[in-house]
């Protein structure tokens, strides 16, 4: 007990009051976890949606003739994602117009980086080494599993 001018907190007061905050951060670490998980899953398939969108438009204009007779065994497929961000001259134009397809080479959340795993069309659909043919399709380089144990190189 505290005499009358004496303040402060008494070692039980401390240990309880460590305690609950010891049992409130428990809590909370796996929610931040789940919660960074989450928003990573959701920036990898805006990244994949956005550039299987570019590829499959580049497909699309090249079938069309709009950059010319495409180059051999590249199926109208991009070389390479710099092509899709620097642009393609379009064949009908005496001034050389390009087409760009991507602002910039998204971010892979789960490796910070822009360096991409690519697979061509001729690659098979689990490969993880690419061909150099063509970009029919990019995953991440990264080993890591969705929750439902899927891994995020398949997705």
């Amino acid at each position: 007990m505290r005499s009358k001018g004496e303040k402060g907190l008494t070692l039980v007061e401390l240990v309880v009051a460590f305690t609950i905050m010891l049992v409130l951060t428990a809590m909370a670490v796996p929610l931040a976890r789940a919660k960074i998980r989450m928003e990573h899953e959701r920036d990898y398939r805006r990244a994949l949606l956005e550039v299987r969108t570019a590829i499959d438009k580049y497909k699309d204009d090249c079938d069309q003739g709009y950059f010319g007779a495409p180059k051999a065994g590249s199926d109208c497929y991009p070389e390479s994602l710099d092509i899709l961000v620097s642009g393609v001259k379009l064949a009908q134009t005496a001034e050389g117009k390009k087409v760009r397809f991507l602002r910039h080479v998204p971010r892979d959340p789960f490796t910070n980086s822009t360096d991409w795993g690519l697979r061509s069309d001729q690659d098979d659909p689990d490969s993880t080494s690419w061909g150099g043919q063509n970009v029919f399709d990019i995953y991440t380089k990264s080993d890591a599993k969705a929750a439902d144990g899927t891994a995020y190189a398949q997705w």
